[in-house]
């Protein structure tokens, strides 16, 4: 009998006896509790108070002069993009293989995005292609921290000064993670992030923006913070007229429940976030060699890390397994007790919101209603379609015996690989728009 339990064999992983918080995140405490009830029991759900002493100890913690929250990583990113005075027929670069909140938002600033292709092993924003990328109308790189890795910022920040453009940082993957020993958000202009309940830095539905530039803390806040668009808070001279007005139309304050929750979190995050990179570092360490996977993690001996290791993955090498495909790889890994899934985000530019949605209603598609055809550039993606991943398991607690049989079913999957060649459609699945946990959105 095979050994590979989709064929009868004994599977690798035995659920009865892993602990549940062997996966379990966030870590909820009493003093997460007492936090949540304090603000039900005084009703300033709607508050400032709560928000306002997290920004501080966020700002302190991202090591930026400033940060504000939002109701979402969503409106944060699009509070940076505003912050970076995007408009009309502006350009922003972004990666194609990222979450669509990473720039979809630049439509409703009459922008557009022009994808540039990620590099295969990092799977973030390929320095080398953004030179490619630059227009006459140019306004902002948004560089995404994919799945916990570093972007190169080194290079991209060399290309940024020398061209004049905006960096923003989507640090939604990554809060906390280090590029040669700096915290990552404090490289670009401004920093953005989704903190939800799927982050490694979880706190229900929150986002957060961080910045060094009090012109730029002053965009983001009157953009969505009616009630704090006021002198208290704004100093720039220009924007005083609009005070006690939201400058985008949206209202973005976050619900003080989860600023409570963020305030106990961020104490521990540093702490828990440690373990969890010495799991998955422990659970890579045991697949050393084996044929067609490679992690997909950082150098450490430079200073970086990978933060809190959000929606890890793998790299999958079909040529080492004689073709086999990514999709019956999982379908082996799954019957051995892990639903690894695959290819993570698609490409964004194959999507038709960025092919031919005319969401401003002008008679043209939004991604070119003010400017070039910027459309005619993703011929040249290459990469983030042809790259393979396949999800890994992310544990948040160091526990080597139980860690070791997710490891082998991995393994079991390659090293069996000829057995599974049988029956393999070949097929080539890119993933999906946008990531699940628990069958919930994740940004």
């Amino acid at each position: 009998m095979s050994e590979l339990a989709l064929f009868g064999g004994k599977p690798a992983i035995d659920a009865s006896v892993v602990p549940e918080k062997l996966f379990h995140w966030p870590i909820i405490t009493k003093e997460d509790e007492d936090a949540v009830l304090d603000v039900l029991r005084r009703g300033v759900m709607s508050g400032l108070d709560v928000t306002e002493k997290f920004e501080k100890e966020f700002a302190h913690w991202q090591q930026r002069k400033y940060a504000i929250g939002y109701c979402n990583g969503t409106m944060a990113l699009q509070a940076a993009m505003y912050a970076c005075k995007m408009g009309i027929g502006d350009e922003m670069i972004c990666p194609s293989k990222t979450y669509w909140a990473s720039c979809l938002q630049a439509f409703n600033l009459g922008s557009t995005v022009v994808f540039a292709d990620i590099d295969a092993t990092t799977l973030c924003i390929d320095p080398k292609d953004i030179e490619r990328c630059i227009g006459p109308r140019t306004k902002a790189i948004m560089v995404v921290h994919y799945v916990g890795h570093p972007a190169d910022m080194d290079p991209i920040m060399e290309i940024a000064n020398r061209y004049g453009l905006k960096v923003i940082e989507d640090v939604s993957h990554a809060q906390g993670g280090l590029y040669k020993g700096k915290k990552l958000g404090t490289f670009g202009d401004v920093a953005a992030m989704s903190i939800m309940s799927g982050k490694s830095l979880a706190a229900g539905e929150m986002g957060m923006l961080a910045t060094d530039d009090k012109e730029m803390y002053d965009r983001a806040m009157a953009y969505c913070h009616y009630e704090r668009n006021n002198p208290k808070y704004i100093s720039t001279d220009y924007l005083k007229d609009y005070a006690s007005m939201p400058l985008g139309g949206v209202k973005g304050r976050v619900n003080q429940l989860s600023s409570a929750v963020a305030r106990v979190q961020l104490k521990y995050y540093d702490e828990r976030t440690a373990e969890i990179r010495k799991a998955m570092k422990y659970f890579w360490s045991l697949l050393k060699g084996v044929p067609g996977l490679r992690p997909h993690m950082v150098d450490e001996s430079d200073g970086s890390n990978m933060a809190g290791w959000y929606s890890p993955q793998g790299l999958y090498y079909p040529e080492e397994l004689e073709g086999l495909s990514v999709e019956r790889f999982c379908e082996a890994v799954g019957a051995e007790g892990f639903g690894s899934s695959v290819g993570a985000n698609k490409p964004l530019h194959m999507h038709n919101i960025f092919k031919t949605y005319d969401g401003l209603n002008i008679g043209k598609p939004a991604r070119i209603a003010y400017g070039r055809d910027v459309r005619e550039l993703d011929k040249h993606i290459k990469v983030a379609q042809a790259v393979q991943v396949y999800s890994i398991p992310w544990f948040k607690h160091y526990m080597p015996e139980y860690i070791e049989m997710y490891a082998n079913a991995f393994k079991k999957a390659a090293l069996n690989y000829r057995e599974l060649l049988t029956g393999d459609e070949n097929r080539k699945e890119e993933g999906r728009w946008f990531f699940y946990s628990d069958k919930k959105e994740t940004k």
